[in-house]
C-alpha cells in the first residue's frame, strides 16, 4: 500500500482512530456538520450489517498535511459522524478534531459528555452548535433504543476501516475539492464556488469574513439579518444599523473595520470568531402583529440567487466578454452550469478597469458586497411565502424585518415591506399606513402573478430584472419616491411578455393559440381584472389569490363526450373559450360541456382565475337555445373582446 495510505480502525486494541498526535482540522470552506436522521441511521445500520468473518471498508478520508496537522479534503461528514459516534458509546477520545475559525462547533465537540448527560448547568448552550447538537441526539437515540445489542455492535465496530488518503505535496486542493464531489455528503456546486472565490483572497482574516457573508446568504429561509448571530447582536448590528434594516456597505474596508471593531468591543474576539455555522435562532423566525409566529419560505434556492446576483454584478460593473460577440452569461439560469458561469465571467469578463482574470482578490470582495446587498434587497421586495405558527398553508408575503425592546432584549418582527414618498411615515399614521399596505397588497399580486406563470427557476428572470433596478446607481431607487412605482417595474415586466410572446405571435388578429397560450397572458388579465375590480365599487373579487394553475383549458371542450353534444372545429382555440386551472382536474374537466363543468366544479370556479368566474357567469341559456350552443356561437366572442380589451389597453396594442 503507498505510503500516502493508511489503514485506520475506528477502534481496535490500541484505542481508536482518534487517538493521534495528528490533528485533523475542517477547513473555513468546507460546510458545517450536516448529517442527519437518513444519513447517521445508515451508518448505524451499516456498521449492523458488518459480516463477522470480514473487516468492512467504510469509506476514505482525503486529508493534506499542512503544518503538522490533517486538513480534511474530503469525507468530514463521516469523520465529525464517526467522533460523535465513540462519544455516544463512551468511547474517550482525544481532542483531535477541529473547524477553522468555528468555536461554537469546537466548543460543541469537547462538551459532548455534559450533552449526553444533559448537564446544562456545566455548559453555555448559546455555544452549542445545533447541527452537532442534532447529531448527537440522533445517534443516543439509536444507541439506546430497546433491541440494540451494544456487544455485537462493538464486535462490528472493531472490523470498520477507514483508508486516510494524503495528496501528493503542491496539489491545488480547491482542484481536488471539486473532483471529490463524488460521495458522502455531496459537495455541490455553489461549495466548490465558495472554496474557489474564497482562494483569490490572500488573507485568513479576509476570508474569514468572506465565509461569514457567505453562509448568510445561503441560508434562503427566512431574513439574512438573522442569520448573522453574535453577543449582544454586534455584528448584526454593525452590517444593518441598531434597526437592523439599513443597507449593508459598498465598502470591503467598511465590513473589515466595523465587524472587526465591533467584535473586540463586546466579545475580545476576531474576525475568526465569527465563523461559526449556526444559522439557527433562538426564536426561528419573528412575530407580526398580534404575536402570531412567522416562518418564511424563499421562492428560490441558493444556486439560482447566485446565477441572479452574478447578473446583478455583471450589470452594476458594466462586466462584458472580451471576445465582442460573445455573452458573458447565459440567458438561462441554470444551477447545473453555475461553476461554468462564474468561470466565464472571472476567465473572460472585463470591466472598464480591466480584465477580471487580472485582479480575481478585487473580484471575491466585490462579489461577496453584492451577494449580501442583493440578498437584502431581495427579502425586503421580492415575494416569498409566509406561513403562521404551525399552518401549512402559506400565502404570498412582502414583508421586512422590524426591531422592538432595547440592548441584549432586541426581538425581530415583520410588517409589510414599505412603498412610500420622501416624508412619508407609514408606521404610526392610519391613512399613511393604509396607503403603504394598498402598495404592498398591488406589489404582491403583480409578482406573484410573475411567480405562478414561471414556474421553473430556470426562467425566472423577472426576478433579476427587479434586482437589478433595485441595485442600480447605488440603489437609488429605493432613497427616492421611485420606490413607490415598484409595482409598474414589476407590471412592465409582464406586459413585455405579453405583447412578444401572445400580441405579436397573434399578429393577424385571430387569437386562437389554444393550450399554447403563455400562462403570463391569463395571469396578467387577471390581475388587470383584479385591479380594476379593487377600484370599483362590487369589489367581487377581492377574495382572490394566485395560486399555480398550470393548465391551460377550453371552456367549451375539443373533445366532447361521445354523443352529447357537437363538437366545435373552427373556433375552439380562441383566446375567449380558454382558461387557466389547478392541473390535478384538467383530466375530469376537459370534455364536459360548458353547463356540465360550471355545475360540477362551482367551488372550483369560485375560487379559480378570474377570468374563468367570468366565463362560468356567461353561461347561461339564451332564449331556446342551450348555454353551450349560445357559449359556442356569440357570448364567447363577446368575452373574448372584452378580455382583449383589458390587455390591449394595458399593453398599449391599438
Amino acid at each position: 500500500m503507498s505510503k500516502l495510505v493508511t489503514e485506520l480502525h475506528i477502534i481496535g486494541e490500541n484505542g481508536n482512530m482518534f487517538d493521534t498526535d495528528m490533528e485533523y482540522i475542517i477547513p473555513l470552506y468546507q460546510r458545517a456538520y450536516a448529517w442527519e436522521d437518513k444519513q447517521l441511521t445508515q451508518l448505524i445500520e451499516d456498521i449492523n450489517d458488518v459480516a463477522e468473518d470480514s473487516n468492512y471498508y467504510i469509506g476514505s478520508l482525503i486529508v493534506s498535511k499542512q503544518f503538522g496537522r490533517y486538513e480534511v479534503v474530503d469525507g468530514q461528514q463521516r469523520l465529525t459522524s464517526l467522533y460523535l459516534l465513540l462519544n455516544c458509546l463512551g468511547i474517550k477520545t482525544k481532542p483531535t478534531l477541529t473547524f477553522a475559525c468555528r468555536e461554537k462547533s469546537n466548543y460543541t465537540l469537547r462538551n459532548i459528555e455534559e450533552l449526553l448527560l444533559e448537564n446544562r448547568s456545566k455548559i453555555d448552550m448559546d455555544r452549542i452548535e445545533p447541527g452537532i447538537q442534532r447529531g448527537i441526539r440522533i445517534l443516543s437515540h439509536e444507541l439506546t433504543k430497546d433491541h440494540f445489542d451494544r456487544e455485537s455492535f462493538m464486535e462490528k465496530l472493531a472490523k470498520i476501516i477507514v483508508y486516510r488518503i494524503e495528496v501528493p505535496e503542491n496539489t491545488d486542493l480547491n482542484r481536488y475539492y471539486e473532483i471529490m464531489n463524488t460521495r458522502g455528503e455531496q459537495l455541490e456546486q455553489h461549495d466548490i464556488l465558495k472554496a474557489t472565490l474564497m482562494s483569490y483572497l490572500s488573507d485568513d482574516s479576509e476570508k474569514g469574513l468572506f465565509a461569514k457573508i457567505w453562509d448568510a446568504c445561503s441560508d434562503m429561509t427566512g431574513y439574512v439579518q438573522m442569520h448573522f448571530i453574535s453577543k449582544n447582536n454586534a455584528v448584526r448590528e454593525a452590517i444593518f444599523g441598531s434597526e437592523w434594516n439599513s443597507m449593508p456597505p459598498n465598502s470591503w474596508q467598511k465590513y473589515k473595520k466595523a465587524i472587526s471593531g465591533t467584535t473586540q468591543e463586546t466579545t475580545g474576539h476576531k474576525i475568526c470568531d465569527l465563523i461559526e455555522k449556526n444559522f439557527k435562532v433562538e426564536d426561528d423566525e419573528g412575530y407580526v402583529d398580534g404575536d402570531v409566529r412567522v416562518r418564511f419560505e424563499s421562492v428560490i434556492e441558493f444556486p439560482y440567487f447566485l446565477l441572479h446576483t452574478l447578473k446583478v454584478y455583471v450589470s452594476l460593473y458594466g462586466v462584458t466578454h472580451e471576445i465582442a460577440t460573445s455573452k458573458i452569461v447565459d440567458e438561462l439560469l441554470d444551477d447545473k452550469k453555475l461553476l461554468d458561469a462564474f468561470n466565464r465571467v472571472v476567465s473572460c469578463g472585463i470591466t472598464d478597469t480591466g480584465r477580471i482574470a487580472d485582479s480575481k482578490e478585487d473580484f471575491a470582495r466585490g462579489f461577496i458586497i453584492c451577494l449580501l446587498r442583493t440578498r437584502y434587497l431581495f427579502d425586503k421586495y421580492i415575494i416569498k411565502r409566509e406561513y403562521a405558527n404551525d399552518s401549512a398553508d402559506g400565502e404570498w408575503s412582502l414583508k421586512s424585518l422590524y426591531v422592538s425592546g432595547q440592548q441584549s432584549k432586541k426581538k425581530a418582527y415583520y410588517g409589510n415591506s414599505e412603498f412610500t414618498r420622501s416624508g412619508e411615515w407609514t408606521r404610526t399614521n392610519d391613512w399613511r399606513t393604509k396607503t403603504n399596505d394598498w402598495r404592498t397588497k398591488t406589489n404582491i399580486m403583480m409578482q406573484s402573478a410573475l411567480r405562478v406563470s414561471y414556474t421553473s427557476p430556470k426562467v425566472m428572470h423577472w426576478i433579476t430584472k427587479l434586482l437589478i433596478w433595485l441595485s442600480e446607481a447605488d440603489c437609488k431607487n429605493i432613497k427616492n419616491d421611485a420606490i413607490t412605482k415598484f409595482d409598474k417595474v414589476a407590471e412592465n415586466i409582464a406586459i413585455d411578455a405579453v405583447r412578444e410572446n401572445f400580441f405579436q405571435v397573434c399578429s393577424n388578429g385571430v387569437y386562437a393559440m389554444g393550450v399554447n397560450t403563455p400562462h403570463i397572458v391569463f395571469n396578467y388579465l387577471d390581475y388587470l381584472l383584479w385591479n380594476d375590480d379593487r377600484n370599483g365599487k362590487k369589489k367581487k373579487y377581492s377574495d382572490f389569490v394566485f395560486e399555480f394553475r398550470n393548465s391551460v383549458e377550453h371552456w367549451y371542450p375539443q373533445n366532447p363526450s361521445e354523443g352529447t353534444f357537437e363538437q366545435w372545429k373552427d373556433g375552439v382555440d380562441q383566446f375567449g373559450n380558454l382558461c387557466i386551472i389547478q392541473r390535478n382536474v384538467n383530466s375530469k374537466f376537459s370534455n364536459m360541456s360548458p353547463e356540465a363543468k360550471k355545475s360540477t366544479f362551482k367551488d372550483m370556479i369560485v375560487k379559480g382565475s378570474i377570468k374563468l368566474r367570468i366565463m362560468s357567469e356567461l353561461t347561461e341559456k339564451n332564449g331556446d337555445k342551450p348555454a353551450s350552443l349560445y357559449w359556442k356561437e356569440r357570448a364567447y366572442k363577446a368575452h373574448e373582446e372584452e378580455m382583449l380589451g383589458h390587455l390591449k389597453k394595458a399593453c398599449n396594442i391599438e
